[in-house]
């Protein structure tokens, strides 16, 4: 059989599988080695499954994925999320369209140390959720915040979906890590000047807080020092190169698991809750990726990555046309599929045409997170909508999305600025050694 026919009948088997709700990583390891095997044989197909299994469990590099996750669930178990919003809350939450604001300040905090979009977004839902509607903000609005924030957790480090990135493109993690800071800080911002841009445009829609005293502002800013501690301590040892990414990720676990303890947050149960967690997340994350490598290897024996960069380059459209595409194609599978599973299918099939078109690999990592980003919070469909729906089952669908437009459109600025001026995502990682 022609192996551009194989390769097409390959995705189609692949979308057959998903439409049928089988696992993404268990439907890319079962028509990639499928394909390999009518191409190869069975023997070489079944001794790759072994082969790449035990590798990518056992690799040093990918351990960065599970520490990191283990350190986010001792976070999210201690209470961390609530600390932070209380701490916004108290400082900001009496001004005008403040909750909101506290709730952008609050995300980005929390994802700064849990590094999942999903896992933001669900915490918040039921921690700034029923806050804002207690003084009378709209359903659109909170949901809508709530789904942008939760969105932060791609971008600022630790990233998961960053990692993921650079062990498929054999990038620095560290480097992609300090790439995503500015972006996540400058999505922080512009999230914040779209809050008061609605409260400027329709004053009366977002209400005010409660007004705290300063004695109370002031406890509960204390609350958040571990945390910060534990952020600047992992990201500045990164940064300053005193551990790899793997052992930046084991400190942050171990850091994440003492404060707990120090704090008085972490009981027998809550260990309990985390270390499950992080290790039902892991497979989770171990099973797509292996799926997506037994998937891209039946991709490159029928070399199709290389006749996509062909084709692409031969369009005659520009490198950013070629781009644009691309970026297309990435808003498009965001209402099929989980950012994971996005990264790990595609980046193995685009990455070769980004090169052989000359844009950065680390610069195109955050641009690629932040577009996939973007797909989970997009019409028609998008995962944190759905999370946020069902954490609060009583909002419609529409109104989330309705919420969550003015928050879209500046997502589509901040591509816009990040593809317009590069170093504003190179600038941290070419000052690290």
């Amino acid at each position: 059989m022609n192996t551009d026919l194989l390769a097409l009948g390959g995705f189609v088997a692949l979308f057959v599988l998903m439409l049928l709700r089988v696992p993404v990583g268990m439907a890319m390891g079962l028509v990639g080695i499928t394909g390999y095997a009518w191409i190869a044989g069975a023997g070489p197909a079944l001794k790759l499954v072994g082969q790449t299994s035990m590798r990518t469990v056992t690799d040093y590099t990918f351990g960065v994925i599970p520490m990191f996750m283990l350190m986010g669930a001792f976070v999210s178990v201690s209470g961390v999320s609530r600390e932070l919003f209380k701490a916004a809350n108290s400082l900001i939450g009496h001004l005008r369209g403040g909750l909101g604001v506290a709730t952008v300040l609050a995300c980005g905090g929390f994802a700064a140390i849990c590094g999942s979009s999903v896992a933001t977004a669900a915490t918040f839902s039921s921690v700034a959720y029923p806050e804002m509607r207690r003084f009378g903000y709209p359903q659109s609005f909170s949901t809508g915040v709530i789904a942008a924030g939760g969105t932060l957790g791609a971008m600022l480090p630790p990233s998961t979906v960053l990692a993921v990135y650079a062990i498929l493109t054999q990038q620095d993690i560290g480097k992609l890590f300090m790439a995503g800071v500015i972006p996540g800080l400058f999505a922080m911002l512009l999230y914040v000047l779209t809050v008061m841009v609605i409260v400027r445009v329709r004053p009366d829609w977002l209400p005010r807080g409660e007004v705290k005293p300063w004695a109370e502002r002031a406890a509960d800013l204390k609350d958040v020092w571990a945390p910060v501690v534990l952020f600047l301590f992992v990201i500045g040892g990164l940064y300053g190169g005193l551990f790899t990414p793997t052992e930046a990720g084991g400190v942050g676990a171990s850091g994440a698991f003492l404060l707990g303890l120090v704090r008085g947050k972490l009981d027998r149960a809550k260990i309990k809750h985390a270390l499950l967690s992080a290790t039902r997340t892991a497979a989770a994350v171990f099973t797509v990726l292996i799926g997506a490598l037994m998937f891209g290897y039946f991709l490159t024996i029928t070399q199709t990555p290389q006749k996509l960069t062909e084709f692409l380059t031969g369009l005659g459209i520009g490198r950013y046309g070629v781009l644009a595409l691309i970026m297309v194609m990435y808003l498009v599978l965001g209402c099929l599929m989980d950012a994971m599973a996005m990264i790990i299918l595609t980046v193995p099939i685009i990455f070769p045409v980004i090169m052989q078109l000359g844009f950065d690999p680390i610069w195109f990592g955050v641009i690629i997170v932040m577009t996939v980003e973007l797909g989970l919070i997009h019409p028609p469909v998008g995962m944190n909508v759905f999370v946020i729906k069902s954490v609060v089952p009583d909002v419609s669908f529409t109104t989330i999305f309705r919420g969550v437009l003015p928050f879209v459109a500046t997502d589509i600025c901040r591509l816009v600025i990040l593809i317009s001026f590069p170093m504003i995502a190179l600038w941290l990682p070419g000052k690290m050694g």
